[in-house]
């Protein structure tokens, strides 16, 4: 099949990439000539386990191109998926110029019958939206008389369907070749009708020992993917909120988190006590739901205070630290393993280690960090952060092994359970360390390291 993306963040990226791997002919689309340039020449702007070798495979096959000419990219596809951002406006909303942009495009350029798919994270309603952006360029046209824009949308037809992503960063590519469901939201009538069918082959080589399609209506798959998200946010809300009262009775969650997972109604996935959620798609779609609610006059009580909870455990570790040094931390230094807002990925947005190295250097410490593969877009980020605030920024440095970074520091903060972390030589580590205190914000380690001499505060422990 001819497909188009148009973008080529982690969504557009995986998915032109995944679907060139499938045998169709991908042309990925971006108006970022330097991202384009970078992966003409072979390199990859992102880390994704697996990604490098599928592109240059596949552009090597002929089937994966990249452009940044748009009316070349919706030419050639049947398919159009949309993997534009939408990122948090100030009121919380899902900013939709971008996607809507991309629908724009379309209508500006489209010469036949085109399936569009949202694949982007969007607000129940935005294919509506999408269609009349799409409608409104085809009428533009007609009205300067472009017969290839046809008598209307049905002289030139066009699907809206909603495929929302299920990718988790780290494994985004193997989630896309095991898909556990594909959910698909086609419009009513008979373009709704072919759309479906479309989809129905595309999918089709993830459908031979069982079909993982769900179908449903182009709404209810835009609500079905705020709708998971919003779920596995509130689960990790919910155990840090455990963790903390454990601490305080004197529990050790990780016992109870076994206890309570062992019950297959409940299960074990998201109910790791840590600093909280972050990246790209928890922070800003509990915040896009909670917004649609209140256009529509409700309060989402439930997910306002698990973003309430949210906001609060980056800054558990800190209160840690505070009540062992005192808020002064002239003088002190702290070696920190763990950047990324997750392992497996570069990625730093909404990030605790954000919030946690601007509350230390705020405070006057040091700090030394490492993380496997994040450390350039941490310098990028961070610098960011402080901006305007050289003299911190003077005291961040970031180092390419762990135990330098641990060498000479009063105490070590994990903020990233990447799995280098999970076995270091205690004894190497207690040697480095000016005093064998750890701050884990992962839960790393077993508290059985206390009795090898180590000061261990975790969370909920």
């Amino acid at each position: 099949m001819k497909i188009s993306v148009l973008g080529t963040g982690y969504v557009g990226l995986v998915t032109g990439s995944c679907l060139a791997e499938l045998g169709n002919e991908v042309f990925c689309f971006d108006v970022d000539q330097r991202k384009v340039e970078i992966l003409q020449s072979g390199g990859v702007p992102i880390h994704e386990e697996g990604l490098p070798q599928l592109i240059e495979r596949n552009v090597r096959t002929g089937r994966l191109h990249f452009t940044t000419d748009v009316a070349r990219a919706v030419h050639h596809g049947d398919l159009i998926f949309i993997a534009a951002g939408t990122p948090p406006g100030q009121d919380g909303s899902a900013d939709l110029q971008y996607v809507i942009a991309a629908g724009r495009s379309i209508g500006r350029h489209m010469q036949g019958f085109k399936v569009v798919v949202e694949k982007s994270t969007v607000p129940v309603g935005t294919a509506g939206k999408l269609r009349a952006a799409i409608e409104e360029e085809l009428s533009q046209r007609r009205s300067n008389g472009d017969h290839a824009a046809g008598s209307g949308l049905h002289g030139v037809p066009v699907a809206i369907v909603s495929n929302p992503e299920f990718l988790k960063e780290g494994a985004a590519v193997d989630d896309f070749m095991r898909p556990d469901r594909i959910v698909v939201g086609t419009e009513p009538g008979e373009e709704g009708r072919q759309a479906r069918e479309v989809m129905t082959r595309l999918y089709a080589p993830f459908n031979r020992q069982r079909d993982r399609m769900i179908h449903m209506d182009v709404k209810a798959a835009e609500f079905t993917k705020y709708a998971a998200n919003a779920m596995l946010a509130t689960r990790i809300s919910f155990m840090n909120e455990l963790a903390n009262l454990a601490e305080k009775v004197g529990v050790d969650i990780e016992q109870v988190r076994r206890g309570v997972g062992s019950d297959p109604r409940i299960g074990y996935s998201f109910l790791y006590a840590g600093l909280g959620y972050g990246g790209s798609c928890f922070p800003k779609d509990v915040q896009a739901l909670v917004h649609t609610a209140a256009t529509h006059g409700q309060r989402l009580h439930v997910l306002e205070a698990v973003r309430a909870v949210n906001d609060a455990q980056k800054l558990v570790l800190i209160e840690k630290i505070v009540r062992r040094f005192g808020e002064d931390l002239r003088g002190r230094r702290f070696g920190i393993w763990g950047l990324a807002f997750k392992p497996d990925t570069d990625d730093m947005r909404e990030a605790p280690s954000r919030i946690v190295i601007k509350a230390l250097l705020v405070r006057g410490a040091e700090v030394v960090a490492h993380d496997p593969v994040a450390i350039p877009e941490a310098r990028r980020v961070l610098a960011s952060d402080l901006d305007g605030m050289p003299e911190l920024l003077a005291r961040l440095s970031y180092v390419d092994n762990p135990m330098q970074a641990a060498e000479d520091a009063d105490a070590l903060v994990v903020l990233t359970d990447w799995k280098a972390f999970k076995s270091p030589s205690f004894s190497a580590l207690k040697t480095a360390l000016r005093q064998p205190l750890i701050f884990d914000g992962r839960n790393l380690y077993d508290p059985e390291i206390r009795s090898q001499g180590f000061d261990y505060l975790a969370i909920g422990r």
